[in-house]
């Protein structure tokens, strides 16, 4: 790691391999981090761990794990700029969780609202879907992170990781975690689900044919699913909040987030459009040219999984040069004996 990578801002963000990575996911969160990955020092984890909180099929989520690594590659991810890497490859978070544990009170995870809203979906609660801010928080401050991008969702996560770091520091005395910023990117694109305008598009249900556009769905799939996408009876291509335009609303904003053009631009662009059919045809247009290099370059790195597999321990070996040693001053806080220590 450079100089001048070490005296930039750290950034920490974390993305789980399960389910479909589409549109909404790249406008919102990948795309700004491609953009600004050299303004700052990124690590971004595939964090593994965290899907398994939920029972997956292990051939599928290391399938979707390998998937994913190449997604954000091919998206633009810069190994140079940035560390890429699987959380289970780092032992360190594992660990971290555990004496996090130690000092995180048990009613703080309780009243997560996601532990609330995911417990009554399930008859069997496993103590890792309790568990897993904890988790999330040796993610993040054993990076000594200064900002976590996250979307409205996630911020509850990121302030519980604040409260933990807090308490370490004051339980032991010692100013040793980075306390972390929850940053809510102002630019970030919100795309809703084409199928039902009103709810955001979910990777939980990219699976389902006309809901989203996934980054690597072919072009004819692409038109597919945009013509299909809810409107509404009239045929004004204009931006609105009126809730019963919805779906002409997040079109609009689907074409503003691919082109990055301003809201008096779009319109202009569709002032001569023949109706809600041209306008979905335009709008698919524009986000299969976005998705053609990402599919492309995608599919190539999915032929060399060698290479791939090299990029990932490269990108592990540098997070773990930066988790372990904080891991290793930690535990020597908390007065465990270190390997060969003599003092």
């Amino acid at each position: 790691m450079s100089s001048e990578q070490s005296s930039k801002k750290r950034v920490f963000s974390g993305i789980q391999p399960t389910g479909n990575i589409h549109i909404g996911n790249y406008l919102g969160a990948v795309r700004n981090w491609v953009i600004h990955q050299k303004e700052k020092e990124n690590f971004f984890c595939i964090v593994d761990l965290h899907s398994l909180t939920v029972k997956q099929d292990p051939d599928e989520l290391r399938r979707q794990t390998r998937s994913l690594a190449a997604i954000l590659l091919a998206s633009g991810i810069d190994p140079s700029a940035s560390t890429l890497f699987i959380q289970s490859h780092v032992a360190a978070h594992a660990e971290g969780c555990w004496l996090l544990n130690c000092v995180t009170p048990i009613g703080w995870l309780q009243r997560m609202t996601q532990f609330k809203d995911k417990s009554v979906q399930q008859e069997t609660i496993s103590a890792a879907l309790l568990d897993y801010p904890v988790l999330q928080a040796a993610d993040i401050i054993l990076y000594d992170a200064h900002e976590v991008p996250v979307g409205e969702d996630q911020k509850q996560h990121v302030e519980l990781s604040r409260d933990i770091a807090q308490r370490f520091n004051h339980l032991y005395e010692h100013e040793f975690f980075v306390v972390p910023e929850p940053v809510i990117p102002k630019s970030a694109a919100r795309v809703m689900g084409l199928d039902d305008p009103t709810a955001k598009m979910a990777k939980t249900y990219a699976h389902v044919r006309g809901h989203a556009v996934r980054l690597l769905d072919e072009p004819d799939e692409i038109m597919y699913v945009f013509k299909r996408a809810v409107t509404d009876s009239g045929r004004e291509i204009r931006f609105s909040d009126d809730p019963e335009r919805a779906g002409v609303n997040n079109l609009l904003e689907i074409y503003k987030a691919v082109t990055s053009k301003t809201p008096e631009e779009v319109e202009r662009d569709f002032a001569d459009a023949r109706g809600y059919g041209d306008l979905k045809v335009r709008v698919a247009e524009v986000v299969i040219e976005m998705v053609n290099p990402i599919r492309e370059r995608y599919k190539t790195l999915m032929e060399d999984p060698a290479k791939l597999d090299r990029l990932l321990a490269i990108g592990a070996e540098q997070a773990a040069a930066v988790s372990v040693p904080k891991l290793a001053e930690m535990k020597r806080i908390m007065g465990l004996v270190l390997p060969g220590e003599s003092r």
